[in-house]
């Protein structure tokens, strides 16, 4: 039998492929990749980047608690951009919603991601 716990709340975007929202293996949660997505209406976030990069955290936010924890038990955070020009900008806004000690992360550009959006952003929390 499998440890594994599959992570769903409505206050996120609903998985549009095959993959689930979050995997809880243990006292580990693996949250999928959010891109700027608003889960009421699965519309894209309308706005500059910082307003799409602020979706995508509030994504990971309402996952992580439906997980049972918060983005403080982040321990790695995954940053995809189309644009490596727009760092600086995902910089301010991870400021909004970490503390020091941040948590590891990686920054990577890529070609594109789903739905042409500019930024994607996953995590991976280690709950107490």
């Amino acid at each position: 039998m499998s440890n594994k716990q599959i992570i769903i709340t409505a206050n996120a975007p609903q998985a549009i492929g095959t993959y689930s929202q979050a995997v809880k293996a243990g006292t580990t949660v693996y949250i999928s990749g959010q891109i700027p997505l608003i889960p009421a209406t699965m519309e894209l976030e309308q706005g500059d980047f910082k307003a799409l990069t602020r979706r995508c955290f509030e994504n990971l936010k309402a996952i992580a608690e439906a997980a049972g924890g918060s983005l403080n038990d982040a321990a790695k955070v995954g940053i995809f951009l189309t644009d490596m020009s727009n760092f600086a900008e995902v910089n301010e806004v991870m400021a909004e919603y970490f503390e020091q000690p941040y948590p590891a992360r990686a920054a990577v550009g890529v070609k594109e991601l789903p739905k042409g959006v500019p930024v994607e952003v996953d995590a991976i929390l280690e709950l107490k």
